[in-house]
């Protein structure tokens, strides 16, 4: 988890989904988001902590990507930059999700074709988005023998099948 607001923070590292244990995150209300400079560090991390499969050992599974927004990147040119690196680095599935009326959903779409809207971002519709993305995790586990998370699998798979999303997320196409 990395947030993106007047400081790029790394919440919690790549963890093995068993593992993990989530604090809360407080949002601010207001201000800069630098979600350039965010998938900048995520290009790092992922980089240096994704192991791939080799002929002497067996890689990690490619790692989902939920990019969640209420409004737009304040570092348009480094978001520009980093796109094609995101999107060469071969994730199991990328979503964007735009809360908000507020939230540019083009910018989501210049990394994704997946693109979810939230109407609002209140507790409750927040709460069933992340059941949602829980259960897309859980599903896409479940497909380990299918290769949509091994990283021997060369292509993204940009056209997998979401589940269906609870009543308040919109999906964009």
């Amino acid at each position: 988890i990395i947030t993106s607001g007047m400081e790029v923070e790394e919440l919690f590292t790549l963890t093995e989904l068993p593992a993990v244990q989530l604090k809360e995150i407080d949002c601010p209300r207001s201000g800069p988001t630098f979600t350039g400079k965010a998938l900048e560090l995520l290009h790092d991390k992922v980089s240096k902590d994704v192991r791939k499969s080799t002929s002497n050992q067996k890689g990690d599974f490619r790692p989902l990507l939920f990019l969640f927004t209420d409004g737009k990147p304040s570092d348009v040119a480094v978001y520009d930059e980093v796109v094609p690196k995101i999107k060469a680095l071969n994730f199991a599935m990328i979503v964007g999700c735009a809360a908000g009326n507020l939230a540019d959903e083009s910018k989501l779409r210049q990394i994704t074709d997946t693109v979810l809207h939230l109407e609002t971002a209140d507790s409750v519709t927040l709460g069933q988005f992340f059941q949602w993305v829980s259960s897309t995790i859980d599903e896409s586990l479940g497909t380990k023998g299918s290769g949509l998370l091994q990283y021997e699998t060369a292509p993204s798979n940009e056209g997998d099948q979401l589940p269906p999303p609870p009543d308040e997320v919109t999906i964009i196409i």
